[in-house]
This record gives C-alpha cells, sequence and structure tokens, in this order.
C-alpha cells in the first residue's frame, strides 16, 4: 500500500509538473480538434471529463450547454480550471482523483450525457463508461495507439490502445466517427450509446 501511495504522489507530481509548464506557454487550453468538428452532435446536458488535464474540453463542452464534471489527478491543472470556470462563468465542477483508484461506486447515482477520455488510458475505466453514459448519450476517447510509426513515441505500449480497440470495446454502440491515425500513432472513436 505504501508503495502504490508513493506512486500515487510519483505520478501526481509528474503531472503537476508539467500543467505548470504548459500554464505558462499558454492563454487558455485548446480543445481536442476532433471534439470540435464534431460540434453539431453536441446539445448540452451532463458531462464528464476524465483526466482533464487543464480543461480544454471541459471549457469547450460548457460553452456548448453542458454542465461539466472533470476529473483529474493533477491539483495543479484542477486549480486552473476551477479559475478558468469562475472567471468565464461556466458550469465546471473540477475536482481531484486519482482515476487509477476511483470509487466508481461514487458514480452509481450519476448518469451523463457526454463522457470524454483524451490522451489517457487505463481500462478500468471501460465498465464504469458504459454503465454511466445514459441511453443515446455519447462518448468520444483519443489517446495513443501501437502503430509502427510510433515505436519511438515516447509512450509505453502499456498506455498505448492496440489498433481497432476502441472499436472493439465500442462497437455495439453506433459509432458515428472512427480513426486509426497511424502516422500521429492516435486512435478515435465518438460513439452514441
Amino acid at each position: 500500500m505504501a508503495y502504490k501511495m508513493r506512486l500515487n504522489i510519483d505520478i501526481q507530481s509528474k503531472w503537476n509538473n508539467k500543467h505548470r509548464e504548459r500554464i505558462e506557454q499558454l492563454t487558455e487550453p485548446a480543445s481536442n480538434a476532433r471534439l470540435m468538428k464534431l460540434a453539431a452532435y453536441l446539445n448540452g446536458g451532463n458531462a464528464l471529463d476524465l483526466a482533464c488535464g487543464l480543461g480544454g474540453n471541459s471549457l469547450f463542452l460548457s460553452r456548448k450547454g453542458y454542465y461539466v464534471q472533470a476529473i483529474d489527478i493533477s491539483d495543479v491543472a484542477i486549480a486552473y480550471l476551477q479559475d478558468q470556470a469562475v472567471k468565464n462563468n461556466l458550469p465546471i465542477d473540477a475536482r481531484m482523483a486519482d482515476l487509477t483508484s476511483l470509487d466508481q461506486k461514487s458514480y452509481d447515482n450519476q448518469s451523463f450525457d457526454m463522457i470524454v477520455v483524451t490522451y489517457y488510458l487505463d481500462r478500468r475505466v471501460f465498465p464504469l463508461i458504459k454503465k454511466i453514459l445514459k441511453a443515446d448519450g455519447y462518448f468520444f476517447m483519443e489517446t495513443y495507439f501501437q502503430a509502427p510509426n510510433t515505436v519511438k513515441q515516447g509512450v509505453s505500449d502499456q498506455y498505448k490502445l492496440k489498433p481497432k480497440e476502441l472499436l472493439n470495446e465500442f462497437g455495439e454502440w453506433q459509432v458515428l466517427y472512427y480513426e486509426e491515425n497511424e502516422h500521429e500513432g492516435r486512435q478515435t472513436i465518438f460513439c452514441r450509446k
């Protein structure tokens, strides 16, 4: 238990440092480009942004009429997003949590119209996503995948999707957009439950 706690603190410190550097370099974090292109589908409601980072997707969704619950391990990122939400009068509830030890039972009485996960992979959250996304709700995910061109990408294969993994995992839903970009080493899915 002590080892896991130390490991989680090390991971949190790593992300805090990355986000401090990013905050110095930007005025406002950008939303995912492919998510923005799908804006015609986004009609508001309750959204969950897992591993939200500095909150580019959360800010975008809140401006599209969503009340956003944003979760990240970095207290630096969460404080930044909370500040942006207040400054811009946006309905975002940003919370610090470690998704690797998330109490999934705390979501038993919650449901969402939209769930977003970008550049984070923990397959243990897939069952939670399937459980808490409302019928006719939307799911957007984009992250690295094991493409031949990405061996030297600097991301361990354990944090990369296998080819067609998102399609296999969420293919029973209505897939509205799917892409495996081998050049960029990313896999993207947007689907309706």
